[in-house]
């Protein structure tokens, strides 16, 4: 028995059979329908991978653009600062304005960000946690002289007293916190050379000189220990300028004074965000001497208050062991000070006046003043 092979299909895939007949054979007609949907599946196909890969490519540039802000943020400031810094009591509405605290002179240098040995990185970040470290060292001079400069002192005037000072800190900046550790040693007393400092600036300048040797603290070696924060917490604009608000905590203990201080700093200016306030001498409120210049030119006025709790100062209780001149110290202090800086390219120049309320009991005139400059230069 013979089985006949069933003829083959002549519509392709696709091709639905059309109603042409040519006399005995129906001849297929192709549809365009299935193409068409072929067509657009795959349109659709493409469509989704090609979004797909659009936003892969968006992704990847704003994670990029990001990554590369956040470096630009984080890429570390090695610039070495030095700073050179006086505070005297010559700039002062009062009379006579050479008493008290009369002058303290200061040279420092900041190292770059980083640029400090590993040990002394470990210190600050387990204090501290993350952020860029700089180290500073610094030597200093501090002068004291009675309101009565001639022989003999009247009792209850604050002592002739000299402090030569050499220190370490270590500042860490973190966002919008500044922390400060700080170690300064030396000696109070004639060894520290305020007297022919002074004296021979007066031979100078045609004043007198003042006797140094008869009233003054004597020679004993002083050390202290500060630590501070600073926040810089911004506060809006006004127009093109910029404000913020500094409140600063410190801490110093040692032979040479314990104390504590808290305060705060109002800026308006602009480029606030280059560093956290201008530089001081100690147990002035300051910013430090760190500063990274935000454009080619920066600048700001200021206005700031402070309070201290003074446990010990030498140069008002006299020498540790006793024995020598002293006067009744005032627990509470508080400060004043008003001023402005100026950034250009590397270089910073601050002016800050200080008043300062009584530091002993039977200080004469009102509140003590004077005047402090600083400049500093990046290299």
């Amino acid at each position: 028995m013979t089985t006949k092979a069933a003829p083959r299909s002549l519509v392709a895939p696709g091709c639905a059979l059309g109603a042409l007949r040519f006399g005995g054979l129906t001849s297929p007609v192709c549809s365009e329908s299935g193409d068409r949907d072929r067509g657009r599946a795959a349109f659709r196909r493409t469509s989704r991978e090609s979004l797909g890969l659009l936003r892969v490519a968006v992704a990847v540039a704003a994670a990029a653009a990001s990554t590369e802000s956040h470096a630009d943020e984080l890429t570390p400031d090695h610039a070495a600062i030095y700073t050179l810094q006086d505070e005297n009591a010559a700039v002062s509405s009062s009379t006579p304005t050479d008493r008290y605290y009369v002058n303290g002179l200061r040279l420092s240098y900041t190292g770059g960000e980083g640029d400090l040995p590993t040990f002394v990185q470990e210190i600050g970040h387990t204090l501290w946690g993350d952020g860029s470290q700089r180290i500073s060292f610094e030597i200093g001079q501090l002068m004291f002289t009675p309101d009565h400069s001639l022989l003999p002192v009247p009792a209850g005037d604050e002592p002739y007293a000299g402090v030569l000072l050499a220190g370490v800190s270590l500042l860490q900046d973190h966002s919008d916190t500044r922390n400060i550790l700080s170690l300064q040693a030396g000696v109070v007393g004639p060894a520290a050379g305020a007297g022919e400092l002074q004296n021979g600036f007066h031979s100078i300048i045609g004043m007198g000189s003042n006797p140094w040797c008869c009233y003054q603290i004597r020679n004993e070696p002083v050390i202290e220990l500060t630590g501070e924060r600073v926040w810089r917490v911004a506060l809006g604009s006004v127009g093109a300028m910029e404000t913020d608000f500094l409140p600063d905590v410190t801490v110093g203990v040692g032979n040479l004074r314990d104390y504590a201080l808290a305060g705060a700093v109002f800026r308006i200016g602009q480029g606030l965000a280059s560093d956290f306030g201008v530089s001081r001498v100690r147990p002035g409120m300051t910013g430090g001497d760190a500063y990274t210049p935000a454009k080619p030119l920066d600048w700001y006025l200021f206005g700031g208050v402070d309070g201290q709790v003074v446990a010990h100062d030498i140069t008002l209780d006299g020498n540790t062991f006793g024995g020598g001149p002293s006067v009744p110290r005032n627990w509470l202090v508080g400060d004043l000070e008003l001023g402005g800086a100026v950034m250009f390219n590397n270089w910073r120049l601050s002016y800050t006046q200080v008043f300062e309320s009584h530091t002993f009991r039977g200080e004469q005139g009102g509140l003590h003043q004077f005047g402090s400059l600083a400049l500093s230069a990046r290299f």
